[in-house]
């Protein structure tokens, strides 16, 4: 009896090891997703490509195009970019006690795992920052007269002639709108590897 106890208690470890090799994962994607440009924008008068740059953090711009277009319909507030690095820190800090931690939290007649919530608020607000991301993408570019998504034909500031512009999503947008439910499927899935969490 003894030694079936003992096997089980070690392949509850092991499932719980495994999920929290689950979660190391889902972190990597989500800052993998991060420093992948989610969003570019070419110029065609302009030699090579992606003279605008998204990410999540701001917008990067070629020199050609920060000196001849009105700097408002790119430049964010001072506070965003640091606002978003420490999103992403905390992000990160979050998953990082979801492994660990063991509390439960009462909700009415329900126990919820402190961990799998964790995990949960960390996809959904990465999903709902994907949006964001889209729906500011796409005010900025109606304010400057242009399409977020495919050709558009845009003013030289300086010169007054039309220049044409091609823009689209990136890889990283798709790998961010993924990282978002693979986070939250992950806090869904907890209790089949974490079994009998103590209070």
């Amino acid at each position: 009896m003894a030694q079936s106890d003992m096997q089980e208690a070690s392949r509850g470890g092991a499932r719980v090891w495994i999920f929290r090799a689950l979660v190391v994962a889902g972190a990597a994607f989500m800052v993998y997703s991060w420093f992948t440009p989610w969003w570019s924008a070419s110029i065609a008068v302009l030699p090579g490509e992606d003279h605008i740059v998204m990410r999540p953090w701001g917008v990067e711009v070629a020199g050609q195009v920060r000196a001849n277009a009105d700097p408002s319909l790119w430049t964010m507030p001072g506070f965003f970019e640091p606002f978003m690095w420490a999103y992403l820190s905390v992000c990160m800090l979050a998953l990082a006690a979801s492994l660990f931690v063991k509390r439960k939290i009462s909700l009415g007649q329900f126990s919820v795992s402190l961990a799998a919530i964790l995990i949960g608020f960390v996809g959904l607000s990465y999903l709902i920052a994907v949006g964001t991301a889209y729906g500011v993408g796409e005010i900025r570019a109606d304010a400057a007269g242009s399409n977020f998504i495919g050709d558009s034909t845009v003013k030289h500031a300086m010169t007054g002639n039309k220049v044409k512009m091609v823009s689209d999503l990136k890889d990283g947008y798709w790998l961010a709108l993924s990282a978002g439910p693979v986070l939250i499927v992950l806090a869904l899935l907890r209790r089949l590897f974490v079994r009998n969490p103590k209070a």
